[in-house]
């Protein structure tokens, strides 16, 4: 069976995969182009150091991940276009904070967007969400 952790990051994974249009994936290097709908990454992140409470010993995380937006560049203005799929995106956030009950809660703060240039491809225009994940375990490898 996979980790507390691993089972999270794959239920938020499935959590991005509702947004209407988008591609989401895991891990992925950033793309020459990209699906008409926009794609977003999942972001593994760093777990960080957890609190540990005592009889049980129990492990309390901030797993604090990533969620890369990223549209390719039109010949119009793509900030709304942007600002669709982050309204989606935190739609299917909202959805359903404790992933099925795996996680204690998640917290998502502001976009960071930014132009990408790849070189070789069309411009990207995107932006980064940081995710905190509140979780417990009972081993800091589960």
């Amino acid at each position: 069976m996979p980790s507390i952790r691993e089972q999270i990051l794959v239920a938020l994974l499935a959590r991005l995969e509702t947004v209407p249009g988008a591609t989401a994936k895991r891990e992925a290097p950033l793309p020459e182009t990209v699906p008409v709908g926009g794609l977003i990454i999942l972001r593994d992140g760093d777990p960080g150091d957890p609190e540990v409470v005592l009889s049980p010993v129990t492990y309390l995380w901030e797993h604090q991940t990533e969620i890369e937006i990223i549209l390719q560049r039109g010949q119009d203005d793509d900030s709304a276009v942007l600002d669709t799929l982050l309204m989606a995106v935190g739609n299917a956030l909202a959805a359903d904070r404790s992933l099925g009950g795996l996680a204690e809660g998640l917290d998502w703060g502001a976009p960071k967007t930014s132009g990408l240039a790849i070189d070789g491809a069309a411009a990207l225009r995107g932006a980064m969400v940081p995710v905190t994940i509140h979780y417990a375990s009972p081993d800091p490898l589960g």
